[in-house]
């Protein structure tokens, strides 16, 4: 990276740290620190749903897809766009049209006081250890690309480059810090600039990487043979529906993205904002991972999981590899701060309230709301930065809670819709699916407890069918089980009474929120902000100014439209 591509990566966290401390004044109660007062407008709650799915991995393992196999990679993530439009359809209207302010309410009331104890710690432990992996992946993808001058006290004298650890500690802390002040409002626009910056970087790759390949008609010529089928012997249609059903799942039920549905003034944005991150999700695949399969008739022998980064490399100008290294920080970004500010949200209200203080004021819950997320945020860092170190455990960890989210999610949108199943349907659907978790990922896997003469071709199933053991044991026997235990129970629910009191209660009062204008106009000032940065770039830069100058008029041009809306919808009011 050049002195410019620091400067500018050091220009967007701050105008991310500015964000999140604008914000914090708007944090007066624990609805608006974790629910951003019902006043996000859907298509800010849209896209912070659609950079939630994002994360490093996404440029290493979709791009490593993409690179190695070539368009099936679109087509698997087209799946969490089909997910997503069903979520919409189904499930978004719902949790807002309940009136409860966190999911972890939903579960209290439907399951019992018992299930939100284990919902919310066992969800926890998943999440965070999994966004602790995903802060050390980003760390270790982005300091192969940050060389630092002998004497520089963050520089790793054994790479030359970002010490790893410095760049754990300062790339997690800004996460945690602009999240405890701000809160999901910081949370929401700081996704929604997130998502600009990465489009803008992935936007101006694109024809970059077309013209270092020779053009279109040169990469369909030398692409290999199954490079542009829709499906191969790996990734066939059995996996394409099975990854629709776990993520319809997951993002109707996983409470990061719940949060999103109840952050919205009404259950018609609710909807309208899951639609906008389905429609997105059948859009963008097929540009962000363009790179890496142009790439890969550039350079035939790349490791599949650089291919991304190497692509960036070989194409971006001066100061755009800087926007792209802020791209991928952002990608993570958005996931740690979503799961950050959504248990601390958790904790705050299901726990400390609830158990240790039920009288305290609104300015004592944001208050604690912080220490929770700077609390959180510290642990997170703390296994990430301890991941070299743990022997493989966090693998450990992280396969064996994942055993249980799939089971934990469905009975949770199970519970939505049907009058019957209770804390029981939960715990039975669980412990099924999780001893059968165990016996075929842990038990049958390698030299596992259980592999032996008698089993071994059992375990050679199980070994070379693995995403179809966890659509089995994620998605199917779940549904089985609750379809028997919910045909089994013959009288309702206590907990559905308790939820149908809360929507009465809710629709009777049909408090009117109206969305706020505030983050259009965070929008605009960035994307001014982005069109006057290119236009310095041109000057910094002896080549590709036509394309900068291109992308800095249209940043501004639409930065400008946005104002005038704004401002013909003021004076229209």
């Amino acid at each position: 990276m050049a002195p410019i591509d620091y400067i500018i990566l050091t220009l967007y966290m701050l105008g991310i740290f500015a964000v999140g401390f604008f914000l914090s004044s708007k944090n007066n109660s624990a609805e608006d620190m974790f629910a951003a007062g019902g006043e996000s407008p859907w298509w800010t709650s849209g896209l912070s749903s659609f950079m939630t799915m994002f994360s490093a991995g996404t440029f290493v393992v979709w791009g490593g897809i993409a690179y190695k196999y070539g368009v099936v990679a679109i087509v698997i993530n087209f799946c969490y766009g089909i997910a997503a439009l069903a979520v919409g359809y189904y499930v978004a209207g719902k949790w807002k049209a309940l009136g409860v302010n966190t999911p972890a309410q939903f579960i209290e009331l439907r399951f019992g006081s018992a299930a939100v104890q284990f919902y919310t710690w066992a969800m926890m432990v998943f999440r965070i250890v999994g966004v602790a992996v995903s802060l050390y992946a980003l760390s270790v993808v982005l300091v192969a690309m940050m060389p630092l001058e002998e004497g520089n006290f963050l520089r790793d004298a054994a790479t030359g480059n970002l010490s790893l650890t410095w760049a754990i500690i300062i790339f997690g802390s800004i996460v945690v810090i602009y999240t405890m002040a701000g809160g999901l409002w910081a949370v929401l626009m700081t996704d929604v600039l997130q998502f600009i910056v990465l489009n803008l970087a992935v936007l101006f790759i694109i024809p970059l990487i077309f013209n270092k390949a020779g053009g279109v008609s040169a990469f369909i010529e030398r692409a290999p043979d199954g490079f542009f089928a829709l499906t191969n012997d790996k990734y066939g249609w059995f996996f394409m529906l099975g990854w629709v059903l776990i993520h319809f799942f997951m993002i109707g039920a996983e409470w990061a993205f719940v949060q999103r549905f109840i952050c919205v003034p009404n259950e018609k944005d609710a909807r309208k904002s899951t639609y906008l991150f389905g429609w997105l999700y059948l859009i963008s695949p097929f540009f962000w991972l363009l790179p890496p399969l142009v790439y890969r008739v550039i350079d035939p022998n790349a490791d599949p999981q650089e291919a991304y980064i190497l692509a960036c490399r070989a194409v971006l100008p001066a100061g755009m590899l800087g926007l792209m290294v802020a791209a991928m920080f952002s990608a993570t970004a958005s996931m740690v701060s979503s799961q950050l500010n959504v248990f601390a949200g958790v904790l705050t209200e299901e726990f400390y309230q609830r158990l240790f203080k039920p009288d305290a004021s609104e300015s004592q819950l944001v208050r604690i709301g912080r220490i929770f997320t700077i609390a959180l945020g510290a642990i997170v860092v703390a296994v990430s930065l301890a991941i070299p170190y743990l022997g493989g455990a966090e693998k450990v960890v992280v396969s064996i809670t994942s055993l249980m989210v799939g089971p934990l999610l469905a009975p949770t949108i199970w519970g939505l819709f049907t009058k019957k199943i209770n804390i029981t349907a939960v715990w039975v659907t669980l412990g099924i699916s999780f001893v059968l978790g165990v016996i075929f990922k842990i038990g049958l896997a390698g030299d596992g407890f259980l592999v032996s003469e008698s089993t071994q071709a059992i375990a050679d199933w199980a070994n070379n069918n693995g995403k179809t053991v966890d659509l089995i044991i994620g998605v199917i026997v779940p549904i089985i089980v609750l379809i028997i235990m919910n045909q089994l129970e013959k009288s309702t629910a206590e907990g559905w009474n308790k939820v149908e009191s809360l929507y009465k209660t809710t629709q009777e009062e049909s408090k009117v929120t109206q969305a706020s204008d505030l983050p259009a106009k965070i929008v605009s000032a960035c994307l001014a902000i982005l069109g006057i940065m290119m236009f310095g770039l041109v000057m910094y830069n002896k080549t590709d100014r036509g394309l900068l100058a291109a992308f800095g008029i249209i940043l501004l041009t639409i930065a400008g439209g946005i104002f005038t809306f704004l401002k013909f919808k003021k004076k229209q009011a």
